[in-house]
């Protein structure tokens, strides 16, 4: 599958090496505002995660807005997500899972609201993944994709003191106009494509890096933050996200 960026060793072997996966989701959780205003809308009662694993915004979804929620993910590991949701107040049959190759799998049915959030960026071909996530939603329902945006600062960051996990990212799907002219293609409507967020900056596994990387990126969130409190606005050079939001038409 040249398609493929990561292959299931590279995500059994991220996903081993996070600790205190099992964490209270908070009520602010990102793109919450976003969220909660698509499932208000559009009268939303069903929604899938893809590529979602531990399942932090079926949780979400589950835990905030009670909606029917399904995980969807080519690895998954149990005892953690029920781990998650003991942690959120949850029961094991409050979220269905679906351990399977999405580029295998036959979606059973279809939802009205379709949901990944650093998912696509991890594929060769954008269009493709995306209609992967478009058989997935109902008619009538809504497309939600985020992904990060290291066309950024915060993509000079990875690109510099992380670059394994860099490579792992297809930075030509960073893009807000590429994905919304998928989705026109598509058939999709009101599709909507921007960046999100003023500044951020990451590192994965952060602790395993040199004292001197650290305070870097301190020194580097600090500033970015200041400045952007000056300039408040998103721009493909600061912000740390890129949402896309459309509705398959009835």
């Amino acid at each position: 599958m040249a398609n493929l960026l990561t292959d299931r060793a590279f995500w059994v072997n991220y996903w081993e090496s996070k600790k205190g996966l099992a964490v209270q989701i908070p009520s602010n959780y990102v793109f919450h505002k976003q969220l909660e205003e698509v499932v208000k809308q559009n009268n939303i009662q069903t929604a899938i995660e893809l590529g979602g694993f531990p399942g932090y915004y079926a949780v979400f979804l589950r835990k905030y807005l009670q909606l029917d929620v399904t995980l969807l993910d080519y690895f998954v590991h149990p005892p953690v997500v029920n781990e998650l949701l003991g942690k959120n107040g949850l029961k094991e049959q409050d979220i269905h899972i679906i351990e399977t190759d999405l580029f295998s799998y036959q979606p059973e049915k279809q939802y009205d609201l379709v949901l990944s959030c650093g998912l696509i960026e991890h594929f060769n071909d954008t269009a493709d993944i995306i209609k992967r996530h478009i058989a997935f939603v109902k008619p009538g329902g809504t497309l939600f994709i985020t992904l990060p945006n290291f066309k950024a600062v915060n993509g000079w960051f990875q690109r510099n003191f992380d670059k394994e996990n860099y490579d792992k990212h297809n930075i030509n799907s960073m893009n807000p106009e590429l994905l919304k002219s998928i989705c026109l293609e598509a058939g999709l409507k009101e599709v909507k494509s921007g960046y999100f967020g003023r500044f951020s900056v990451w590192l994965e596994n952060e602790n395993q890096k040199s004292a001197g990387v650290r305070l870097f990126k301190k020194a580097v969130w600090v500033t970015g933050k200041v400045l952007t409190k000056i300039i408040p606005f998103e721009s493909q050079a600061l912000s740390p996200y890129i949402i896309l939001q459309a509705k398959k038409p009835l």
